[in-house]
């Protein structure tokens, strides 16, 4: 949350913040000394993976096994929308586990508040004294009538945007948004229980997972599972983005201005609205931006290829990065959402990779949860 209000302070860190970061945009010059950014720590070259789920284990409800695979991590050469950050493609063997069929829902998120009394960060009080640690010194405290819970909403344009790299034409910081009011005061989750839960920080999908005996997915999991039996194709069905409205809910139309909903949605769509993966996985495109556990690296993609072969299981940089932006310690989001468009942000591409801050709760970002065998045995003893 702290990182939306930022949106407040000025409006050139907000644009650094949220949703579709181009890649192609001119770099901010950094205010802070940049690290050394160290090479990821050494992992065995093997390319033994588990494929078969094993016999002693069984897929827990609303869970399928993703079965291990050797691949492409990353941009395919084809892909004319690939970004910087996505670039170059690295081989990585990756063992199977189980993942959620779709994302977490409300009815899901409510149960757990039910159990257990958590409140999200977008329904917390704002600490300005925590705030201020992670923005440029002596920034100014924002006014107090800023500073109240709340998230960040999508607010529609009434006119053409001529840039589309201001966010701030199409974001809102709505006070009192949140999961339970994802576009604000007045609205409600009320019959949409399937609908994917949002304005989820990070460690509001880390309280879950661990009630839930959970974790979140790296981001070659994450990869590997939406890529299914296409292991070198833009998107989970192929190449042929003419079957992009049957498949997911993007934005459709001028961005952000008018959508033709051909896909049918407008904003959000329950779970299971769209044709499932290879592996059964619902909306590995679309409609929601999903956590993984991989901290934002610049770097990252680059190093990894160049140090390994083959990386086995890699757990992502060993610390956050962002040449853009060297205060933000943020997180890897996969999987786009209804508000990608081509026109700015196709990243209903399969690797399409964005950074959020680790308190930022948004309208269009919720999660899924994966577990490995020894989890589900560990759970039984």
């Amino acid at each position: 949350m702290y990182n939306t209000i930022k949106s407040y302070i000025p409006l050139a860190i907000f644009c650094l913040l949220i949703g579709c970061k181009e890649e192609k945009k001119n770099k901010v010059e950094a205010t802070v000394p940049t690290e050394t950014v160290e090479a990821p720590k050494a992992v065995e070259v093997d390319t033994t993976v588990v494929k078969e789920m094993p016999e002693d284990v069984s897929s827990p409800e609303g869970m399928v096994w993703i079965p291990g695979a050797v691949f492409s991590q990353g941009a395919v050469p084809q892909d004319k929308a690939a970004m910087d950050h996505e670039k170059p493609a690295h081989k990585v063997a990756v063992d199977g586990f189980f993942m959620d069929i779709t994302e977490v829902t409300n009815d899901e998120f409510q149960k757990f508040v039910d159990e257990t009394g958590y409140k999200t960060v977008a329904e917390r009080e704002i600490d300005w004294e925590e705030m201020k640690k992670q923005l440029p010194e002596g920034t100014p405290k924002p006014h107090d009538s800023i500073m109240q819970p709340g998230s960040l909403t999508f607010k529609q344009a009434k006119s053409s945007v001529p840039n589309l790299y201001d966010f701030s034409q199409w974001w809102s910081w709505t006070i009192g948004a949140n999961w339970k009011h994802p576009n604000g005061p007045g609205s409600s989750i009320k019959g949409k229980g399937n609908y994917p839960v949002v304005h989820i920080a990070y460690e509001d999908a880390l309280a879950y997972c661990e009630w839930a005996n959970r974790r979140l997915p790296t981001e070659a999991e994450w990869e590997r599972a939406a890529r299914g039996n296409h292991l070198n194709t833009i998107y989970f069905w192929g190449d042929e983005d003419a079957k992009l409205s049957d498949k997911a809910n993007t934005w459709e139309g001028e961005f952000p201005v008018t959508n033709v909903e051909t896909d049918g949605f407008g904003l959000r769509a329950p779970v299971k609205s769209y044709p499932a993966n290879d592996f059964g996985l619902y909306d590995m495109a679309g409609n929601v931006w999903e956590w993984t556990n991989d901290w934002y690296n610049t770097n990252y993609y680059k190093e990894l290829s160049a140090t390994y072969p083959v990386a086995k299981n890699p757990l992502g940089a060993d610390q956050a990065y962002n040449e853009r932006d060297p205060y933000a310690r943020e997180k890897v989001m996969k999987g786009g959402s209804f508000l990608c468009n081509a026109s700015y942000c196709a990243s209903y591409r399969v690797s399409s990779r964005m950074a959020t801050s680790l308190d930022s709760s948004l309208e269009h970002l919720g999660f899924r949860t994966v577990a490995t065998p020894d989890m589900i045995r560990n759970s039984k003893k």
